[in-house]
This record gives structure tokens, C-alpha cells and sequence, in this order.
């Protein structure tokens, strides 16, 4: 769907959403077309963690920060081995980036990737616009892409939409590997790949556990191949109704009572697999200062997000489900989202947002801990 024109970052671009409304500006990154589902996200720091986490694959992220760019890109920060946006949007790049760890200036990386974005348009009034209307399929097109415009909005119409799509096994590994624990391996950790993110196992690693990473399709027999005393469902991409598989594998681990923990999708899956529903928000949480509020202890976090989706499950009762007892343990101050769950009666949690946080905020790391805990607790 891309083609890229190094150094043709002054081409002509257009951004249309599938709704019909029309934003000219200039390329940034690769020159051609691209298309995906229009989010926005509040961060003001960490855009090269935004750009690399698997769970943005098929979406085009609008920074509602207008300065982006000021530290270019490091070797370091990567959260997987490649970008998965689908295309970028800015107001004002950084003409010369500004850190003594940047190697090479945003837009290049951009371009070198395959990445097609748009600078120079009002990010405030389309982030306004998408807040009212909704997230929505969009396209971006620049140089000999551009067409007149009725043209391009029927492309934008024609291309897949987000709702009912099944892309964690597009982002995942294809073959397991291990993580190990930093200094004494206290415990084995088997994660399930949705779309994780390279800080995710690192946390983990940092307190002692070996983490072997498994691809989206493997069984519940892989799982227990690795002997673990714990099980990770990780964050990804797409529409956890499609996630049949993962639910019946993680319906596999609560069955043998294995501590579970859950994060962004995993929360999802995990919803599922307890038997609620799950709904597509209007247009998502995205950015680093998303306030939770954690019910089982009344604390207040700022977190990081990226999900379009959510848990549909009661915040004033305890539920009953198949493996026992479940309640919200967590839940967005905002807007009243599902952020969490717990069982009571077996040693299983999730969360809907990023505890590993690589960018900030680290008010969530704790819940590795509690993860740690449940794994000692069934040990003892």
C-alpha cells in the first residue's frame, strides 16, 4: 500500500477520513498511500515506542502533541524490530532533532520504513473531530498518489475496517524464544505472543523470570511444554470477538488453576474467556496519561494506553463465572472503561493498559509484583 520517495519530504499530501473530511498538508516519512483506522494519542513523549508497538499495526496514529521529532530516533527505544503503524500524523516535526542518543531524525526513519505520513494540518481539529465522530477508516496519499478528491475517499471506503478483524497472529512471532531472568531464575514464565512488546519480557526478567515467548497459534500443550508457574497474554492488535483461539487456550489455563496475568488484549481474552462480552470503544485510549484508578486499593495511576476495544463486565457486583467469582479491579477515571479483573477464587488478573510503560508512566509497574505473588502463593 506504500511506496517511498527518500528526500521528497516536501510533497504535497492529503489526509481523508472515510466520513469525507479533507486535511492538506505535507509528507513526512515515505511519499504514496496508506490506509488504516484514524486514532490519536495524547502522549507528548515516547513516539518512538508508539511507532514500534505491535498493537498499532493497521492503524494511523495523529499526535495531538504538535512539537514531534525533538529526540529523532535511537537504536535503543524500539519496542519490536520495525514500525507497525500504518502512517503517521504531525503538526510541526522537528526540523533538526535534539538528544545525544538520537542517530538518525524521525522523518528518515519514517521513510526508511515504509511508513507514509503527513506533517503541516491542523492535528487539534482532526483529533476534535474524531472524538465527536468517532475513530474511522482514513487514508493518507502524497506525490503521484494524490487523485481528485472523490476518488480518494473511495478508496478510503473501500479499505477493511478495524471492527471484526483478526490480527494478532499478523504481528507475533513465528517461532519461540527465550527471555532470561536477570541475575537467579526464581521462576518460568510461558507468554502468549498477541503483539507483546519488547519491554514486557524485560520487566518480567528483572524480577527473576525466564520467559519463554510463544506464537499467537500456539495450544495449551505448548504452554505447558515449558513447564511454567505462571502464564502471559499479552497486548495486540485487532478485534478480540476474532480471538477465538486465545480464549480457549487461556479457558485452558484457568481450568488447571496456573497463576494468569493479562495486559491490553490479554484483558480482552481474559474477559472473554470468563464469558462477557466485549465492545468497541468510540475512539479509544491512546497516550501516557490515561488515570485508572486501582478499586483494590484505592489508588489513583496515570498509565499508558493503546486500546480500541473493551470489556464489557458490571462495576457494582461481583460476577459469577465458570472458574468462580470475578470483579473489575480496575477502571478508568475518565469514562467509567473496565481496566481490570480479578477472580477470586483462582489465581488469574488482567489489566486493560501497559504496566511496562518503556516511555512512563511507571505508577503500574507494581503490578508485576502482584504477578510475582501469585506465583509464589501457588509455589508455597
Amino acid at each position: 500500500m506504500t511506496t517511498s520517495t527518500r528526500g521528497a519530504g516536501k510533497a504535497p499530501a492529503v489526509l481523508v477520513l472515510e466520513d469525507g473530511r479533507i486535511f492538506r498538508g505535507r509528507a513526512y516519512g515515505a511519499v504514496g498511500a496508506t490506509f488504516g483506522e484514524a486514532v490519536f494519542s495524547t502522549g507528548m513523549t515516547g513516539y518512538q515506542e508508539t511507532l514500534t508497538d505491535p498493537s498499532y499495526h493497521r492503524q494511523v496514529v495523529v499526535m495531538t502533541a504538535p512539537h514531534v521529532g525533538n529526540t529523532g530516533v535511537n537504536d535503543e527505544d524500539m519496542e519490536s524490530k520495525k514500525i507497525w503503524v500504518s502512517g503517521y500524523v504531525v503538526r510541526d516535526p522537528a526540523r533538526v532533532p535534539s538528544s545525544w542518543r538520537s542517530r538518525r531524525t524521525l522523518d528518515d526513519e519514517l521513510d526508511a520504513q515504509g511508513v507514509v505520513g503527513i506533517s503541516g494540518i491542523d492535528t487539534r481539529a482532526l483529533t476534535r473531530h474524531l472524538r465527536e465522530r468517532g475513530a474511522m477508516r482514513v487514508g493518507i496519499f502524497s506525490g503521484e498518489a494524490i487523485q481528485d478528491d472523490a476518488a480518494l475517499l473511495a478508496r478510503v471506503q473501500e479499505a477493511p475496517e478495524m471492527k471484526g478483524a483478526d490480527l494478532s497472529a499478523e504481528v507475533a512471532t513465528t517461532e519461540p524464544y527465550v527471555v532470561p531472568a536477570i541475575g537467579e531464575k526464581k521462576f518460568t514464565v510461558a507468554a502468549v505472543d498477541l503483539g507483546i512488546k519488547g519491554m514486557t519480557p524485560h520487566r518480567m526478567a528483572e524480577r527473576g523470570i525466564e520467559v519463554h515467548v510463544l506464537p499467537a497459534t500456539a495450544t495449551v500443550e505448548d504452554v505447558y511444554a515449558v513447564n511454567p508457574d505462571g502464564v502471559f497474554f499479552s497486548n495486540g492488535p485487532g478485534d478480540p470477538s476474532t480471538a477465538d483461539h486465545p480464549v480457549s487456550v487461556m479457558r485452558g489455563v484457568l481450568e488447571r488453576g496456573t497463576p494468569l496475568f493479562g495486559i491490553c488484549f490479554g484483558n480482552q481474552i481474559l474477559g472473554r474467556a470468563l464469558g462477557f462480552g466485549t465492545f468497541k470503544l468510540k475512539y479509544g485510549h491512546r497516550g501516557i496519561n490515561q488515570p485508572v484508578q486501582d478499586r483494590t486499593t484505592g489508588k489513583v495511576e496515570v498509565t499508558a494506553h493503546n486500546h480500541g476495544f473493551a470489556v464489557d463486565a458490571p462495576l457494582d457486583k461481583v460476577s459469577d463465572t465458570p472458574y468462580g467469582r470475578a470483579e473489575v479491579s480496575h477502571v478508568c477515571l475518565n469514562d467509567n472503561v473496565v481496566e481490570g479483573l480479578q477472580l477470586l477464587d483462582r489465581p488469574a488478573f488482567s489489566v486493560q493498559y501497559h504496566p511496562e510503560a518503556a516511555a512512563g508512566p511507571h505508577d503500574a509497574a507494581y503490578l508485576f509484583d502482584r504477578f510475582v505473588s501469585l506465583m509464589e502463593g501457588q509455589r508455597a
